[in-house]
């Protein structure tokens, strides 16, 4: 196992709107690719995305039907470079 794999850890990524028909999870961890991280809505309205991560900080945002949302259980903000807000998670 190499050893990039092997300091991988697992971060699990929530977005509750069962109202929303596509959510995105988008951040620097893909390149802030649009549509790589289509997240799987369960029954109870909850968009759920899990992902290997590095130990790093990470900014992310959700594309909830074409829109960027922030992160409401992330209280962590970073102001990015076209004056809005990105959610960062650290993975240790």
């Amino acid at each position: 196992m190499s050893k990039t794999i092997a300091n991988t850890r697992r971060v699990q990524f929530e977005y509750n709107n069962n109202e929303a028909s596509s959510v995105f999870l988008v951040g620097d961890f893909n390149a802030w690719n649009r549509k790589k991280h289509e997240m799987e809505k369960n029954f109870d309205g909850t968009y759920r995305k899990t992902l290997m991560l590095s130990p790093k900080p990470y900014e992310y945002k959700f594309l909830v039907d074409g829109k960027w949302e922030k992160d409401p259980l992330n209280k962590r903000l970073s102001f990015n470079c076209f004056r809005k807000w990105n959610n960062v998670i650290y993975v240790h």
